[in-house]
């Protein structure tokens, strides 16, 4: 049995270098420096180049996205402090999304059982109305179902069901989710 080598580890290049370059260059000044409510300014960044972002979006200023081409983020999305967006592949969340301080979305990963170790990417899918919380991990080839929560330091290793509360690592469904009805408003059956 031969086992690992990593010298024979080569590199494939997802990205364009001189606009990865460019972009790390922006995220590290302009949108990094940028003060706190300044939300427009960094989704604005993130769309020149090739993010797909809703309306209202509060993109903290320590976020970090890899590639804002494989970027979708639906309407009124909260993105964190310190949140990790590791778009080696599509990272598309929906309408009303919380993904809270410290969490990591990593769309990329590699081969175990490869000796050359290549990267292997997949993509992840977060529906409406999800909450990642604080310090959690997303593998490739993740959905979020729609309501869900990923509970704080909880690990998704594979597809979380809707409306479910999820935790532990590996995060597994502990309880429904339900949504009180808000002051003022009539209950709907």
């Amino acid at each position: 049995m031969t086992g690992v080598d990593l010298s024979r580890f080569r590199k494939k290049v997802f990205y364009p270098i001189p606009r990865r370059v460019a972009w790390m260059f922006v995220q590290a000044t302009a949108f990094r420096l940028s003060p706190r409510p300044l939300w427009g300014w960094r989704a604005f960044l993130l769309r020149l180049f090739g993010a797909r972002i809703g309306r209202g979006v509060k993109l903290d200023s320590t976020c970090s996205v890899w590639d804002p081409r494989k970027l979708t983020l639906g309407d009124h999305c909260w993105v964190g402090p310190f949140v990790e967006l590791y778009t080696v592949d599509t990272i598309t969340v929906g309408d009303n999304v919380a993904l809270a301080q410290h969490a990591l979305l990593y769309t990329a990963s590699h081969d175990i059982e490869d000796p050359e170790f290549p990267t292997t990417h997949a993509p992840i899918v977060i529906h409406d109305q999800a909450w990642v919380a604080a310090d959690t991990f997303v593998g490739p080839g993740v959905t979020i179902g729609q309501g869900a929560v990923l509970g704080a330091r909880a690990s998704a290793f594979k597809d979380l069901p809707p409306w479910t509360v999820c935790v532990g690592t590996p995060a597994v469904p502990v309880r429904a989710r339900t949504l009180r009805t808000p002051v003022g408003e009539p209950h709907r059956a």
